[in-house]
């Protein structure tokens, strides 16, 4: 028998998505009565349900609602090269601490960049969320652009596709194109959804191609747009939900 999610003491349901700007108080009445509101994953449509916005978790149309922002910090870090995709350095390198001035709370890096390679890196308050972007299991795909030494072949692209070999197992991309050719070198976009030390890099060698410059572009549904080298940005609104519905939370 399912658990009832109404909670004697708490918000109206309709006030909770109202608050949270999901649609108008009536607006979010129709939603209900609908069906399209979940909570605790249970659909709700009785008008009179009350919640704890604090405790209980509520989907509008499948896409969990983030009640408040201030509680789910999510920074997208354009990281430069030379910087470790560490807290701290024992060696005395620039971390990404050094980047974050003005965040005093407790942040985990979701997955790491090579010293060598710049572009988005994550980080967040959410143990949870780092974890399920990180797990292959959820398969999140990660997309990089990669510049390589020569000329490359129409062949690579149906290689990477059918998958490769790597001295710790097979690996295939999950997309593959040429951007641009100019001399000896050619840039190329890679999407993979698993997080393998230096993975690209070895991938590319692999199949010919040592990579000259390596740039993540994106991660899940956040993309480095015009995220400067060296800068931070928090990720809000639509762009926080796509996330946190990426990996079923």
């Amino acid at each position: 028998m399912r658990n009832d999610p109404h909670v004697s003491d708490g918000i109206r349901l309709q006030k909770v998505l109202s608050q949270a700007g999901i649609a108008s108080r009536r607006a979010a009445e129709e939603m209900i009565v609908d069906g399209r509101v979940q909570v605790d994953g249970q659909v709700v449509r009785v008008l009179g349900t009350r919640v704890d916005p604090e405790k209980q978790v509520i989907y509008v149309d499948g896409n969990r609602v983030i009640l408040d922002e201030t509680k789910h910090i999510v920074l997208a870090v354009n990281k430069p090269v030379g910087v470790v995709s560490t807290m701290n350095d024992p060696e005395g390198r620039e971390s990404l601490t050094d980047l974050l001035a003005g965040y005093p709370e407790r942040l985990y890096h979701v997955g790491r960049l090579d010293i060598d390679t710049s572009g988005l890196l994550l980080l967040t308050n959410d143990g949870e969320l780092a974890n399920r972007l990180t797990h292959p299991s959820y398969e999140v795909p990660k997309t990089y652009v990669a510049r390589v030494h020569g000329d490359v072949r129409p062949g690579v692209r149906r290689q990477l596709l059918h998958g490769i070999d790597l001295d710790d197992g097979p690996i295939a991309v999950d997309s593959f194109r040429t951007l641009e050719s100019f001399g000896d070198i050619t840039t190329v976009e890679i999407t993979v959804h698993e997080g393998r030390n230096r993975l690209v890099r070895r991938m590319m060698e692999t199949v010919g191609y040592p990579v000259r410059e390596l740039v993540r572009t994106q991660f899940g549904p956040i993309h480095l747009d015009h995220l400067q080298p060296g800068t931070t940005k928090r990720i809000k609104g639509n762009g926080l939900v796509a996330l946190y519905s990426a990996v079923g939370l």
